[in-house]
C-alpha cells in the first residue's frame, strides 16, 4: 500500500488539536448530541474532533473503514485496506471541565484483531506532544524515541482506573494501594498509555472489563513498541476483537518484576511462561 499511514495519522492528530485549541473548559466544548456507537453522551468537542478526522480522511483517499467512538461504522472504500481507530477525543469528561488532561487516539489495522494495529498515533491536546509508534519502528514522542522505564524507580508509579468499580471489585485491587505503590489516575487511558510509554509510570492496570478498543489502540502499539508488557486480565498477551461490543481489561508492566507484583496485586499470581515476555 502506497499511502504513507503514519503521516496521515499524525496530520489528522494535528489538525484536532488545531480545531480544538482553545474549546475545552468553555461551554463550545459541551452540549449533549445524544449518545456515540461507543455508548457514552457525545459532546460538542467530540463531534467537532470527529469530523475533523473523517474530512481530512476523505480528502487524502485512504481506503478505510472508521470505526470511531462517536460515530460508529463508517466506511470511506468499498476495497478498504485496513481500519482507522479512533477515539477522537479521550478524556471527554476533563475536556469539558477544561481538566488538562484529554487527548486524540487514532490507530490504523490491517486486520479486525487489536494485534494487527500497524500504527498508531496519541496527541495531548492541552500540550500538543505528540506521541507516535509504528509496528516494529519504535515508539517516539516528538520525533525522540522512547522507551519504558526499565530500572527500579525512587517511586513506583502505577495507573489504575478506578472509575465504576464495583465494591468486589475495589476490594480485589486494594492490594496495590498497599505495596508502596503511588497510584494515580487521570482520566484518559490513552494519554496515559503514553505517559507510560514514555517511562512516567511504571504500571497501569484497567480490569473493569469496561474499556473500548477505541480507548486503547493507539496507546497498545506506543506502550509495545516502546518496551512494555501488555497483558490481558488472564496474564496472556493482549488481544481483542474489534467489534463495537467488546469491552477488555488489561494490565501493562514496564519489566517482569513489576509485572509479577502487579499480578499478586490483582489476585492473578505470576503470568505464565506464555505471557510473561515482552509483546513483540
Amino acid at each position: 500500500m502506497s499511502h504513507d499511514i503514519i503521516g496521515i495519522l499524525k496530520e489528522a492528530s494535528r489538525l484536532i488539536y488545531q480545531n480544538t485549541k482553545g474549546m475545552a473548559g468553555t461551554p463550545d466544548a459541551a452540549g449533549d448530541y445524544g449518545v456515540g456507537a461507543g455508548g457514552d453522551v457525545s459532546r460538542r468537542i467530540d463531534i467537532v474532533a470527529e469530523k475533523t478526522v473523517l474530512d481530512f480522511l476523505e480528502g487524502a483517499g485512504l481506503p478505510c473503514v472508521v470505526l470511531g467512538e462517536e460515530c460508529g461504522r463508517v466506511e470511506l472504500s468499498e476495497n478498504p485496506a485496513g481500519y482507522v481507530i479512533m477515539d477522537a477525543i479521550d478524556g471527554s469528561a476533563n475536556a469539558v471541565r477544561g481538566v488538562p488532561f484529554f487527548c486524540s487516539s487514532l490507530a490504523f489495522a490491517t486486520g479486525d484483531r487489536l494485534s494487527t494495529v500497524s500504527a498508531g498515533v496519541v496527541t495531548d491536546l492541552s500540550s500538543g506532544d505528540m506521541y507516535w509508534a509504528t509496528a516494529g519502528g519504535g515508539a517516539y514522542m516528538n520525533g525522540a524515541p522512547i522507551r519504558v522505564r526499565d530500572e527500579d524507580p525512587i517511586y513506583r508509579i502505577v495507573g489504575v482506573n478506578t472509575s465504576g468499580a464495583t465494591p468486589d471489585l475495589a476490594a480485589r485491587m486494594q492490594p496495590l494501594f498497599e505495596d508502596n505503590n503511588h497510584i494515580r489516575h487521570f482520566g484518559a487511558n490513552a494519554l496515559e498509555m503514553a505517559l507510560f510509554a514514555r517511562g512516567l509510570l511504571d504500571a497501569f492496570v484497567d480490569i473493569r472489563d469496561m474499556i473500548r478498543i477505541q480507548d486503547i489502540a493507539a496507546g497498545y502499539i506506543i506502550a509495545r513498541e516502546a518496551g512494555g508488557i501488555l497483558l490481558d486480565e488472564q496474564m496472556r498477551p493482549l488481544d481483542a476483537n474489534l467489534e463495537y461490543g467488546t469491552r477488555i481489561s488489561f494490565v501493562m508492566a514496564s519489566n517482569k518484576d513489576t509485572l509479577d507484583s502487579i499480578a499478586s496485586g490483582i489476585g492473578r499470581g505470576r503470568p505464565t511462561a506464555a505471557g510473561g515476555g515482552r509483546c513483540i
